[in-house]
């Protein structure tokens, strides 16, 4: 935007949420010395029943910033993680920032081709990965600048160092506490290089700095200041660490409350209820998915949840009846909120206390500004109720994409990060997603909103999940076709979906065809992967056309 009579005006937060706070130009690792200097033996972590305190954290965290340091990492080197939740990966991700070095986050399932190309694109030089997934790096680590290889063993069996690679228990029992004198620049350095989900295109890697982090964290905790009590509270992560939601919402607003930290290396229903009634978190941040499959479990019935008192709902639109459910169940407040990856990655939530709307995914952060433009300028802002593409100004949105200066200035134009999402706000500021701008389905000459769709599948009872994707027909025509996971127990056949949905839909809108499957391709954060549908849809045609 360029003229100033088109800039957006700030919009709406909620009420009773501190604005114009104080952000400190810190390192990010400041929350755990912080944490350590105030509660150095209240628990840090729980991981698979054994507790580590803040001081044990601490520690770990600088021998291992002084072991990365004698390795000869330096000052904005590239370190890769590839870690499941655990309490090492915790000691490691603050560690390579208090060797002044840069986190780049791997999935730990990635196959050896997708972890070459992550490794390839950041340049990293040093990865500490899990002992069972080195030979996935082996396989091609001739072809990429690795160097140091350090490997964690959660059962805690050390190896002696072979073949050059090196085990990270081994190698912080052979260093001095005491962290290198490798210190950042909080305001511009970068501290995180965290790729994007790519839902609907390339991955790229999101530049976030001390700052950006820093400052996201105490939004989120000046937003839940109610739920948040600082040396108390303890926290279920059951989101993944190597994903921006679990990295903001857990492990960084927990180390800023000198919380702990209820580990679990992966999201399973049962393993999570089992959590809750043992170990009374207050907080738990997780995904629709999440809440759904808790409500669903067999045996909900035999676990006290009681104990939660805020759960926050993302990367996924929630519904109204889950909410309702889960709220009844626990007693407790279940919100919804709205993130990008570059932003680091939380832009707006609903608020735990006072009035919410369904549907919503609530008013911006405590100085964050967000408006919705025109869609085909992105320069005037729409009235209350207009769709548009929803627009994000705050202290929190990157410092642009690694290594693609072209999708940067995309991106960021005149202060404000372009989401790409279609969306509109109310009058009181709620914001509403419609849709990612390239998931709009164009059919028989209309253009649809997946998301309309999907709500009316959703309606259904025997519905678990459904995502809805444009693909094209042998004759060239661009249909709708709706995925569908049904509810264990129910049998429905795919023209009782089609018939349903002609009820509640005008004609264009209503899918031709209906594909049940057991379960959705999906990011680690729960985000249906419509690329991956789309790209299935796209070979079976060109064998379907080869014929």
């Amino acid at each position: 935007m360029t003229r100033n009579e088109n800039r957006p005006r700030p919009s709406h937060a909620a009420p009773g949420v501190r604005q114009n706070l104080e952000y400190p130009v810190i390192p990010l690792y400041q929350f755990l010395d912080d944490a350590v200097s105030s509660f150095p033996d209240e628990p840090a972590s729980i991981f698979a029943g054994s507790i580590q305190t803040y001081r044990e954290l601490g520690s770990q965290a600088d021998r291992l910033a002084r072991a990365l340091w004698e390795l000869g990492v330096q000052r904005g080197d590239r370190v890769s993680l590839m870690l499941p939740n655990c309490p090492q990966m915790i000691a490691a991700f603050y560690g390579v920032l208090k060797a002044g070095a840069i986190v780049v986050q791997v999935n730990p399932v990635f196959s050896s081709r997708e972890l070459e190309n992550r490794l390839q694109d950041c340049g990293a030089e040093t990865i500490i990965l899990l002992d069972e997934y080195l030979p996935r790096l082996q396989a091609i680590q001739k072809r990429n600048s690795v160097k140091n290889v350090i490997t964690v063993n959660l059962a805690g069996k050390t190896k002696a160092p072979q073949g050059g690679v090196l085990d990270y228990d081994l190698l912080l029992e052979g260093t001095e506490d005491g962290a290198p004198a490798h210190f950042p620049d909080p305001a511009g350095d970068v501290a995180l290089i965290q790729y994007t989900g790519g839902t609907t295109g390339i991955s790229k890697g999101v530049m976030l700095t001390h700052f950006n982090l820093v400052a996201n964290t105490l939004q989120v905790r000046e937003t839940l200041a109610a739920a948040c009590c600082r040396g108390q509270d303890r926290i279920l992560v059951a989101l993944p660490l190597f994903h921006a939601y679990g990295i903001t919402l857990g492990m960084n607003l927990a180390l800023s409350i000198a919380g702990t930290q209820i580990l679990l290396p992966r999201f399973d229903a049962g393993a999570v209820l089992k959590a809750i009634n043992d170990y009374r978190p207050s907080y738990f941040p997780g995904t629709p998915y999440m809440y759904t499959s808790l409500l669903n479990h067999p045996r909900l019935a035999d676990f006290d949840l009681s104990s939660l008192k805020a759960c926050i709902s993302v990367s996924a639109p929630l519904l109204p009846e889950t909410v309702r459910r889960f709220e009844a169940l626990t007693g407790g407040r279940l919100v919804e909120g709205y993130g990008l990856t570059e932003a680091s990655p939380v832009i707006t939530l609903n608020p735990l206390c006072g009035a919410e709307k369904p549907g919503s995914i609530g008013r911006s952060l405590p100085d964050t500004d967000c408006a919705v433009v025109n869609l085909d300028t992105g320069e005037k802002e729409l009235q209350p109720g207009e769709f548009g593409e929803l627009i994000v100004r705050g202290p929190q949105v990157m410092k642009g994409y690694w290594n693609h200066p072209e999708e940067t200035a995309h991106a960021l134009r005149d202060g404000w990060l372009f989401t790409g999402d279609v969306a509109r706000m109310d009058e009181d500021g709620f914001i509403y997603i419609v849709n990612r701008k390239k998931m709009t389905i164009t059919a028989v000459g209309y253009d649809v909103n997946p998301r309309d769709v999907e709500d009316a599948i959703y309606e259904h009872p025997g519905v678990t999940e459904a995502v809805v994707i444009g693909i094209e027909s042998l004759y060239y025509e661009k249909t709708i076709k709706a995925y569908v996971v049904l509810k264990e127990g129910w049998t429905v056949t795919a023209e009782e979906i089609i018939r349903f949905c002609r009820e509640r839909l005008e004609d264009y809108q209503v899918p031709k065809l209906v594909e049940f499957r057991a379960s959705l391709p999906k990011t680690i954060a729960g985000k249906v992967l419509r690329r991956v549908l789309i790209e299935e849809e796209k070979q079976l045609l060109k064998k379907l056309r080869q014929r």
